[in-house]
């Protein structure tokens, strides 16, 4: 039978309900809880009969699903410790490592500018995670913390953990890719930024400097490995040879062990140079690369008869054939291949290039007629070396003059024009040249399909370019920063946040659940953690609970144990 007794301490009465029961003949309290104060129950009694919705005061929403599952695997790795290792600080406040992390964080999930770091922070379940104030996350903070940084001890950085990387995932870093890309900048022209530059930008922003970025990535998750932040006008020839030294002098610290490595870059880095930089040297590293066609036009002669099928449940439809050639001065091995759906992709762009070519030119011949007949007369007199120039303008996108045929003509003081386009050039054009890559490597020992494999995962490392300058998660620009060191900084914290998300999509593909970066922090980004208000608004009562989300959102919840891990109270 239960009761209600009342208990003073410290000269207060306070009331708990109790139960007790007889046990060998004696009375033994068996259940106590405790109710409160006279006023929480007077309180309590009054609520009873009041509808839930009328007791809810506010309720207060923070991102959860996103940044928790960054800050897990974050957490799990030690990426913290491993940078604090090199920047010990005394015990107050956030350390270098936390600061950076929270930046990766800030970068993957919801790029925001520094200025505004502290108001995301606050609007997530990090404070709660993480035990630190929003206020340690103002702009000035994180540079003050971070001032530190120089390239030097972030290279030194990036090596440990790496090492940590590869051997907690075992990841293979024996096949590289390598690729290098530009990010325009809104850095003042008076600047003096040495790794701010005007060069020549990607994104045709020629009117701004540019910051470059050089990246080797490993497996098939496009991981990064290794990174570079280089000034806007250096040379990508310069720019490959340094990180190939890089590469060489950091691999086995990296590993922990004698490795083996290949390099695949585009044919951008084709030169007699680069490979002999490969090949020498106590780590020698092995390649795979691209030909152009002014550098194989042999390869590309060979009729498409004397090619053999690839493996057709990798590569359907596809063929190659396999020869020995000498290129920059070394005996290699290439291998052409034929690719019906990079034809099919070519010849969709050249139709389209016909038509608008096919037009322009009918166009100019028309006009040539009106003046000829005396409808028109405003303007310059067209000459045959002014048509000349007209026409080869028209023609100046890739095929186009092997495509048309034209002729000019002079007839009573007027210059006429007649075009055409070939007969059977395109036929010729489709068997000679369209869906065919030449690829080149010295590794006489891999097959046909191992080295397409191997150039074909170049497409990693582009893909990881396109994720950071695109305006949803991840990205890079803006820049507003100008000074080398902030820039470094930057760079260093985009590249990490962009390795977190690489190794969360390898975890989940190991789980069986295969997405983009953007789909899983997309659906991730809809789990939020909702704490709810009630009762007296001087002294309320919380009670804290998470949105549904979708069905994918859960599995992968379930698959990382977030609201277990991180029960965010």
């Amino acid at each position: 039978m239960g009761s209600i007794i009342k208990k003073v301490i410290k000269g207060k009465p306070y009331y708990y309900y109790t139960e007790s029961k007889r046990i060998d003949g004696k009375p033994k309290l068996v259940n106590q809880k405790y109710l409160g104060s006279a006023d929480s129950l007077l309180q309590k009694v009054l609520f009873a009969g009041t509808p839930l919705q009328n007791r809810a005061l506010y309720s207060r929403e923070a991102d959860y699903g996103d940044v928790a599952l960054l800050y897990d695997i974050a957490s799990r790795l030690g990426i913290v410790s491993v940078i604090d290792r090199h920047f010990p600080k005394r015990g107050q406040g956030a350390s270098v490592g936390m600061y950076i992390l929270i930046e990766a964080i800030n970068r993957a999930a919801h790029p925001t500018s520094m200025a505004n770091l502290e108001q995301w922070y606050a609007g997530t379940c990090l404070p709660l995670l993480t035990g630190l104030g929003a206020h340690l996350f103002s702009s000035q903070n994180f540079w003050n913390n971070t001032a530190c940084l120089d390239v030097q001890t972030i290279q030194a950085v990036e090596d440990d953990m790496l090492r940590l990387v590869v051997h907690t995932y075992g990841l293979d870093a024996g096949e590289i890719v390598y690729d290098a890309s530009n990010f325009f900048t809104y850095i003042d022209s008076s600047s003096t930024c040495a790794c701010a530059q005007r060069g020549h930008d990607k994104a045709k922003r020629t009117d701004l400097k540019t910051v470059g970025l050089a990246l080797m990535v490993a497996g098939d998750y496009a991981i990064p490995l290794l990174h570079e932040t280089y000034p806007g006008n250096r040379a990508d020839s310069i720019e490959f040879k340094r990180m190939m030294q890089s590469l060489k002098s950091r691999i086995q610290y990296i590993t922990g062990a004698q490795a083996t490595v290949t390099v695949v870059f585009d044919r951008g880095n084709n030169s007699e140079e680069n490979m002999r930089l490969l090949e020498q040297g106590p780590v020698p590293c092995h390649y795979v690369g691209g030909l152009k066609r002014n550098q194989s036009a042999d390869m590309f002669s060979i009729p498409k008869s004397g090619y053999t099928a690839l493996d057709q449940d990798r590569f359907p439809g596809q063929s190659a054939c396999r020869r020995r050639i000498k290129a920059y001065g070394r005996e290699l091995t290439a291998v052409v291949v034929d690719n019906p759906n990079l034809l099919e992709a070519q010849l969709r762009g050249i139709l389209a290039d016909v038509g608008k070519a096919n037009a322009k030119l009918l166009g100019l011949q028309q006009r040539l007629l009106l003046r000829a007949k005396g409808e028109i007369s405003k303007g310059a007199k067209p000459t045959r070396a002014s048509v000349g120039k007209a026409v080869k303008h028209v023609l100046r996108h890739e095929y186009m003059e092997r495509l048309f045929t034209y002729e000019i003509i002079e007839k009573d003081d007027f210059v006429l024009l007649t075009f055409a386009q070939s007969p059977g050039a395109l036929d010729i054009l489709c068997e000679q040249e369209l869906g065919k890559t030449v690829l080149f490597t010295d590794r006489d020992e891999l097959t046909n399909e191992q080295i397409v494999c191997l150039y074909r995962s170049a497409w990693h490392v582009g893909s990881g370019f396109r994720q950071m300058k695109g305006t949803s998660h991840l990205h890079v620009r803006p820049i507003f920063h100008w000074k080398d060191s902030s820039i470094a900084i930057h760079m260093f914290t985009c590249v990490l946040a962009y390795r977190l998300c690489c190794l969360l999509r390898m975890e989940l593909a190991r789980a069986g659940v295969s997405l983009s970066i953007n789909k899983i922090l997309e659906e991730m980004s809809k789990l939020k953690s909702i704490t709810t208000f009630f009762g007296e608004p001087d002294k309320p009562e919380k009670v804290h609970s998470f949105t549904v989300g979708s069905e994918l959102t859960q599995s992968i919840e379930q698959v990382f144990n977030l609201k277990k891990t991180y029960p965010v109270r």
